[in-house]
Order: structure tokens, then sequence, then C-alpha cells
């Protein structure tokens, strides 16, 4: 359950095995837009979100499903009455609903990434923007040495500092230096050129590789795919010119996804400049496979 979507994904996984998808079905719910000023959720996405669990339900009896992991991000981790949402989940749906932390969602989802390129990939630098916050963790091993969520996430930036669909210069600029102070910030103690390998992984990141270029999904999750720092700098300004219809008009961006564009690709555009990143290598796997992943780790323990 993230801050765009929520998303099952049904698997065909045993430890030793790349997890192989039987199913997969998203609902955009944009729950990181949907606070209130006190910081509750509202009432009206609560019974949303619940109505899209008892279906994910319905999926998970159909194919029979062994075992179900259920985990929330930002959205529902940030809201004032979480406890009381978790609770109303599980007495309506039976899921057990738990919640990651930031530095949890940067670690499960580096682990997905060392598992994709392996160990030739050298020390990695993972990147990875969600509609809350924003991801990085860097290291040689399966677990990084460093992980840092902040609250960085397209949906949040949208919402927090733009006031129509093609915001003014002032709200631009604006964003940029709240993105720029947040990085000097949090990522103060993150030094420069300590990895051999920067991939980037989520939804924003993919859609901003696509609009440089890249292949699009149907050839398949093989075929490699970059993000560079020259199509960032070609491709914002003109989404800041765009309304949301004619981002949506764009390669790989759907209307659900064209209002967060512009504040996912400045922040991707600061973060790199940050980093000093001329090129980000995208990687299909991210948190939800670091998920399956770890647990099959762990049912790997217990057999032993």
């Amino acid at each position: 359950m993230g801050s765009n979507t929520v998303h099952l994904l049904i698997v065909d996984a045993h430890t030793g095995a790349a997890p192989i998808p039987a199913m997969s079905q998203k609902y955009e719910l944009r729950l990181a837009e949907q606070l209130n000023n006190d910081g509750d959720l509202k009432k009206s996405s609560v019974k949303s979100l619940i109505e899209v669990l008892h279906e994910c339900n319905k999926f998970i009896e159909e194919h029979n499903c062994d075992e179900l992991l259920a985990f929330a991000t930002s959205a529902i981790r940030e809201s004032k009455g979480s406890d009381a949402i978790l609770e109303k989940i599980k007495a309506e749906t039976g899921i057990d609903l738990q919640v990651l932390d930031g530095e949890h969602e940067a670690i499960l989802t580096f682990l997905a990434v060392r598992r994709w390129f392996g160990w030739s990939s050298g020390r990695l630098l993972v990147a990875d923007i969600g509609g809350g916050s924003l991801e990085v963790a860097i290291g040689a091993d399966e677990h990084p040495e460093l992980a840092i969520s902040t609250p960085l996430g397209a949906g949040r930036l949208t919402r927090d500092f733009f006031t129509s669909e093609i915001p003014s210069d002032d709200e631009i600029n604006a964003l940029r230096t709240h993105i720029k102070n947040t990085l000097e910030t949090d990522f103060l103690h993150l030094q420069t050129g300590e990895f051999d390998h920067a991939v980037a992984t989520s939804k924003t990141f993919r859609q901003l590789a696509r609009l440089g270029g890249s292949a699009p999904a149907s050839e398949g999750q093989r075929v490699q795919r970059e993000l560079t720092s020259v199509s960032l700098g070609n491709w914002v300004p003109k989404i800041a010119q765009m309304n949301y219809e004619q981002r949506a008009q764009l390669p790989g961006i759907s209307i659900g996804r064209a209002e967060q564009l512009l504040a996912g690709a400045i922040v991707a555009q600061e973060t790199m400049e940050f980093l000093k990143l001329e090129t980000l290598e995208i990687c299909p796997w991210a948190l939800r496979e670091g998920i399956i992943l770890r647990r099959l780790d762990w049912f790997g323990d217990d057999a032993e």
C-alpha cells in the first residue's frame, strides 16, 4: 500500500529462485494527497481503501495464495490516525497491515536491486521516489551501509507547492529551494563517488526514463533502461508548461500520474545534481520484490 497506489502482486516463489509474477493488480488511490490539514487521512479515502482491500481479498482467495504479506508506506505511516486506520482495516478485511518506516523501505528496495544486478555491480547507490518520500541507500553487500528516507515524494510535493496544473515560476523555484535544503540537511554525510553503480527504481524514475527514450514496458524487464541528467534538463521545462491532459499524452505517462510528473521530475533532477550523477540505470525490481525476497530468506532459514 503505497502513497500513490495499492498494488496486489501474486507470485509463485520459493527460496533460491526469482519470484515469478502470477497476477498484478493496481489501484490508484493517491493516499499521499488525501491527508487533511490536521494530518489525518480523509474518511472517504479510508472507505475507498477498504473497498479496494475487499477486492484484493477476492483475488487472493481465487488464486489459493499460501501466504499474504501486507505492508504500507508513508501515507499510512504519517497519518495522525494511523493506529485507528490499521485496526479498522483488520476488523473489516482481516488484513493485518504492517507499516514500514522509511529506512526499512530503503533497505528492502536495496536488497531487491542487489539481487537483480548481482555482486558484479560492486557498490550500489539506489534511489527511489515514491508518492510520499525519497529513499536513497548505498552499500557493497545485500544490506546497505547507509539508508536514508526523506519526505520528498512526488505526491506530497505536488500537494504542498503547486496550486494549478501549470505552476508559476515562483512555485517551481520555491519547490527547488525546498528540495535543495532538504537534500543538504538529510544527505549531508552521504559522500559522492562512494559507489560503482547508480540505480533508480519506482514508477517515477521509470516514466522519466521512458520520456528520455528508454524502451517501453512491453519490451520486457531485461531491456536496459537509463535516465540521464541531460534528458531531465530537456524535459523538465517542457513538462512545466503542460497541463495534466497534455502530460498524459506523453509516452508512458498515465492520467493518474500526470499530476505528479513535474514534482517527481524536479526531485529526480535535484537529487542527481546533488549526488553528481549523470546517469541512473533503471531496475525493474523495487520494494515489493524486496519484501518477497526477505520473506523467502526467512523461510529458508526456518526450513534449516
